[in-house]
């Protein structure tokens, strides 16, 4: 079941946090609970997923991006994910999620998140492909960013965002069938 009362909670948590630059990192602190475990007694990949989420969210709060969805009537979406699985989680351990736009395109931003153990370790790394959109598909991220007032260019793409989009590019769509 998704976590609503988590995500409520961080939203309440941040909500008169300072405002966030676009550029700027979020960082929370989630403990990983006895029902985000698998069979193995450590954070499941799919609930990692899910609980990225409850760092995208507020991020999107303290930067300005919910009160312009709501105003303009769009939504957000996923398009795209590649994670990096490191460090095992377990039951009750507390990380740290550091949550970031990493670079947008014409079409898409591109939004980078990690979770840290205390001792240091990175658990585990992704990048995700988002979109805005509206009634008539995909709004360009440069008209988002002249809604949140941003008027800089999209920063440089980093390397390895730049490598996964362009394998992303040549992966076949529709999938291959048997």
């Amino acid at each position: 079941m998704y976590p609503f009362i988590r995500m409520v909670w961080q939203v309440w948590k941040y909500r008169k946090a300072a405002p966030l630059s676009v550029f700027g990192t979020h960082v929370s602190r989630h403990v990983c609970l006895p029902w985000d475990i698998d069979m193995w007694m450590e954070l499941n990949n799919g609930r990692t997923l899910t609980l990225y989420d409850l760092g995208r969210i507020p991020m999107a709060y303290r930067v300005g991006l919910v009160e312009v969805l709501r105003r303009k009537r769009w939504g957000l979406t996923m398009a795209g994910a590649s994670v990096r699985y490191r460090r095992r989680v377990r039951a009750f351990e507390t990380v740290e999620m550091r949550s970031r736009l990493a670079y947008w395109d014409a079409r898409f931003f591109y939004i980078e998140q990690s979770m840290w153990k205390k001792s240091g370790d990175c658990a585990n790394h992704i990048v995700y492909r988002s979109a805005v959109t509206g009634k008539d598909g995909i709004v360009p991220p440069a008209e988002v960013m002249g809604e949140l007032g941003v008027e800089a260019a999209a920063p440089p793409a980093p390397e390895w965002v730049a490598a996964w989009i362009e394998a992303d590019n040549v992966r076949p769509w529709p999938p291959m069938q048997d």
